[in-house]
């Protein structure tokens, strides 16, 4: 029954080509426009590390003190004296810092002219934390966190425009004017939102760092911060011992909690630390802190721009509109043949079968208008960067989700239309037609 339904469809949808012509173009543009910009915000809202998010949870704790919060949170880092306290405690099973680095490094050798390259100073749990894949090599081990060690970690990027994608594991290279041994190579990792640095400044939706050398070597080598760095006082005019040992901010703390319970212990390591620090005097105030978890935090930071919500909403209401006008257009159409069903309902036609055929009439415009929100959604999707900043434009692209989705709400969206319609059609007196004809 459903290829005879298909093919009363098809007839039926030939017999007013310019009628099948509008409703068809009403659902492609509308169709479009809405996965155009769904393709962005689902882009920029998406979880970054889906297998791990519930998993992994940012400390925050409040050592500026009530008059500088921002409506009663914490500042959004650490200062390094909360941070090192927090990873001698070793109070998690994987823990990290992080904050984000600018170094000059000469690709061809010393003879050649020295570029900038973007990394990432981190312990080694950084890698396995946030499941960096590996193409050579691996990740440092704790023992070189403690030792200081000279070595770093390429991006794949990186390592092709230095050593053309071989494998440079155990090759040295010069950062910043000190050599480095290259102890591993990432295949390519770019989690978009980049949550793990949010807090660093920069693109969070930009391209992948260069490399990354361990926090206490960056420290050693008194290699500052090219992220935030939000103080509350003045910083003692004594150099880098001065800066660290302010209240300033700047420091991305990490740690992985695999079970509610070991987020409630540290929860309450976290309060008993600040309250030691307030017996202690640093702290005038009472315990603030909190941990939360990568989700919870890229809510906090409000990472999604208001202008791809904005997009999003607006683009909806347009494919309502279209929606709307295809309704009336469906209302038109099926009510002009009541002629037609009154026959079919007197020959013995049921309710049933009347709703089958135009919902399948419906499903087959909504195919067509999908097929054509594909080619403009294709088209749409390589002008986004107009709308949005080219950092989050480019990450806007068609896959077969995509493909899937927009098919399914086109078509769906169609049948859904037609209900009215088809209700209307379906109530048609069979008596009163075939009287009046």
């Amino acid at each position: 029954m459903f290829a005879y339904y298909l093919d009363l469809a098809i007839r039926s949808l030939k017999r007013n080509p310019a009628l099948t012509v509008l409703m068809v173009v009403a659902i492609g543009f509308g169709v479009a426009a809405s996965m155009i910009t769904y393709s962005v915000f689902r882009a920029v809202s998406g979880n970054p590390i889906p297998d791990k998010s519930a998993r992994l949870f940012t400390p925050q704790i409040d050592s500026w003190g009530p008059q500088y919060n921002d409506r009663g949170e914490p500042p959004q880092a650490l200062d390094y004296t909360d941070a090192m306290a927090l990873m001698r405690a070793h109070a998690a099973r994987r823990q990290t810092l992080i904050y984000p680095v600018q170094l000059s490094v000469l690709p061809g050798g010393n003879r050649s002219l020295p570029i900038k390259a973007n990394g990432i100073a981190a312990y080694g749990a950084f890698f396995p934390m946030f499941e960096v894949p590996f193409r050579y090599g691996s990740g440092w081990s704790e023992a070189q966190d403690e030792d200081r060690a000279a070595v770093v970690v390429l991006g794949a990027a990186f390592n092709r425009k230095l050593f053309g994608g071989a494998n440079s594991v155990g090759r040295e290279i010069t950062l910043g004017g000190h050599d480095y041994r290259v102890v591993g190579v990432t295949r390519h990792w770019n989690p978009v939102p980049r949550f793990y640095a949010l807090f660093g400044g920069g693109d969070i939706f930009g391209k992948p760092a260069d490399f990354y050398i361990p926090f206490t070597r960056a420290l050693d080598l008194q290699i500052s911060t090219t992220g935030n760095n939000s103080c509350r006082q003045r910083i003692p005019a004594t150099g880098w011992e001065g800066w660290l040992h302010s209240d300033c901010v700047w420091i991305n703390p990490w740690v992985e909690l695999d079970t509610p319970a070991a987020v409630a212990r540290y929860r309450n390591f976290l309060e008993g630390y600040s309250a030691e620090q307030q017996h202690a005097g640093r702290f005038g105030w009472a315990p603030n802190v909190r941990l939360r978890d990568v989700t919870q935090w890229l809510a906090y930071m409000h990472v999604v721009p208001p202008e791809s919500r904005i997009a999003l909403m607006v683009s909806l209401g347009f494919f309502l509109i279209c929606l709307v006008n295809t309704i009336g257009l469906l209302l038109a159409k099926f009510m002009r043949r009541a002629g037609e069903i009154g026959v079919r309902r007197a020959l013995g036609a049921s309710r049933l079968q009347i709703y089958l055929q135009f919902l399948v009439e419906a499903a087959t415009v909504g195919l067509a208008g999908g097929l054509l929100g594909l080619l403009l959604t294709a088209a749409g999707v390589s002008g986004v960067g107009l709308l949005f900043r080219p950092e989050i434009a480019r990450l806007a692209h068609i896959d077969l989700s995509l493909v899937g989705l927009t098919l399914a709400v086109a078509i769906g969206a169609t049948v859904v239309a037609a209900f009215y319609p088809t209700w209307r059609a379906a109530h048609v007196q069979p008596a009163w037609h075939l009287r009046s004809n």
